[in-house]
């Protein structure tokens, strides 16, 4: 590939797509290490620019690069967290056309986010595909699953999501 289309197709996908990018990383990372994932995840982007066939949507695969980043950056930086069992029907605290918390939800969604940072890496990537609304046929082509076992995972996080919330625990 042209590094001047290379060059064009990353832009698009930084208008398009940041977003998603920041979903990721405030989901895999904190405080200073928020910058070190969203450059890792970027340059994995840029990488991977080439091999874009257009196979599927261009959503799709800067999930599938996103997601991969993050959980080889989770891998590589060795932290161990306790593993926090998050989800249920929490939609209702995210507006969906800009990803952020709504007025009136900003500790509740920096709870969740706490709580989804202490999960293993996958379900990591699993809940958040689900928040950001996507169906379990997408989730499990961007993960390499099967539609039943994305399907009977989620419901498990959700359940457990549902009962933290309702507790009041914390991660």
């Amino acid at each position: 590939m042209h590094h001047d289309t290379q060059a064009t197709r990353f832009a698009d996908w930084m208008r398009q797509h940041i977003a998603i990018l920041h979903r990721v990383v405030r989901a895999f990372a904190t405080g200073r290490d928020c910058d070190d994932l969203m450059q890792e995840i970027m340059l994995a982007l840029w990488r991977a620019a080439p091999a874009f066939a257009g196979a599927s949507s261009s959503a799709t695969f800067v999930y599938r690069v996103a997601h991969n980043a993050a959980l080889l950056w989770h891998r590589s930086e060795r932290k161990h967290r306790r593993r926090v069992a998050i989800a249920g029907q929490i939609d209702w605290m995210i507006q969906p056309e800009t990803g952020r918390a709504r007025a009136d939800t900003p500790a509740r969604l920096e709870s969740l986010y706490a709580s989804i940072r202490s999960l293993a890496p996958i379900d990591r990537s699993l809940i958040l595909l689900s928040l950001d609304g996507l169906g379990y046929r997408e989730i499990a082509e961007i993960h390499g699953l099967s539609e039943s076992n994305v399907g009977t995972r989620l419901t498990r996080l959700r359940k457990r999501l549902a009962d933290i919330m309702t507790s009041g625990e914390q991660p």
